[in-house]
């Protein structure tokens, strides 16, 4: 008689649902790394073995003692680790791919309006600054040039940086997907480190993005490279066609650890 080695089926979703618990259990290790949340983790799980030991020793009273905390062991788990829940949700909207899912048909156009205005300005070496504003306001900075206060539009981009355009020099910022003023005036960045071949607009672009948190693209008139500045720091030559990916990365909500977090690590 041949025996038949018992077979677990495997399907597709069933590999795709180990990957998913094991990218959230990654992002769960990650965020509790070095916080008291930690040792808490671990007191919860000395409970559950205790749990099973006791259901499987049939002790009555402890055995409904732990039916009771189990009752209410979800909202404990949520209380216990609210901090870490909310950074991990931070996290998992800051994904550029679920930023796109979850925007808007209106906000979506508009970044498309933008890339293409970049596309545009690039192709014909016409040079251009375009802010984004983000946490922090940039209202000194508005206030040094012209207000517009106008949708965001390719033909407008385009038409604000062409040569002959009064408005050309300087940057155009955005807020709330909306040309706030164009021909503004940006700090210009001193770091020695920078390559000699950027000029002013490059150097204005890291100056800002060192000052404030605001997202920077640069298209250079010599070359028509697109570059993008953020956090002090300048990504020279990046593909327009991936230009929308870090538009929605750099406008996703920034993070701030929560205190208690802060706290647990001292």
């Amino acid at each position: 008689m041949t025996l038949i080695p018992w077979v677990i089926p495997i399907r597709l979703v069933d590999l795709l649902e180990i990957a998913l618990v094991a990218y959230i259990l990654y992002k769960l290790y990650q965020l509790m790394r070095g916080t008291i949340a930690v040792q808490i983790f671990a007191g919860i799980m000395a409970l559950y073995l205790i749990q099973i030991l006791v259901t499987a020793a049939d002790m009555t009273i402890l055995g409904t003692l732990f039916g009771s905390i189990a009752e209410v062991f979800v909202l404990a788990v949520i209380i216990l680790f609210q901090p870490e829940i909310r950074r991990l949700l931070l996290l998992l909207g800051q994904n550029p791919l679920i930023r796109r899912f979850m925007s808007s048909p209106a906000q979506q156009e508009r970044i498309e309006e933008i890339v293409a205005a970049v596309r545009d300005l690039s192709d014909r070496h016409i040079g251009a600054l375009i802010v984004f504003e983000r946490s922090n306001g940039l209202r000194s900075y508005i206030e040094t040039g012209a207000q517009l206060h106008a949708q965001v539009s390719r033909e407008l981009l385009v038409t604000i940086f062409y040569s002959r355009n009064p408005l050309h020099d300087g940057a155009v910022i955005v807020r709330d997907s909306r040309i706030e003023a164009a021909r503004c005036i940006l700090p210009i960045s001193t770091n020695m480190k920078l390559d000699s071949g950027f000029g002013l607009r490059h150097r204005a672009a890291v100056g800002l993005s060192e000052v404030t948190d605001a997202f920077v693209i640069v298209v250079s008139e010599e070359t028509g490279f697109v570059s993008t500045a953020s956090n002090g720091e300048l990504k020279s030559n990046v593909s327009v066609s991936m230009l929308d990916n870090y538009i929605v990365e750099a406008l996703a909500p920034s993070f701030e650890p929560e205190p208690e977090a802060l706290s647990a690590t001292t």
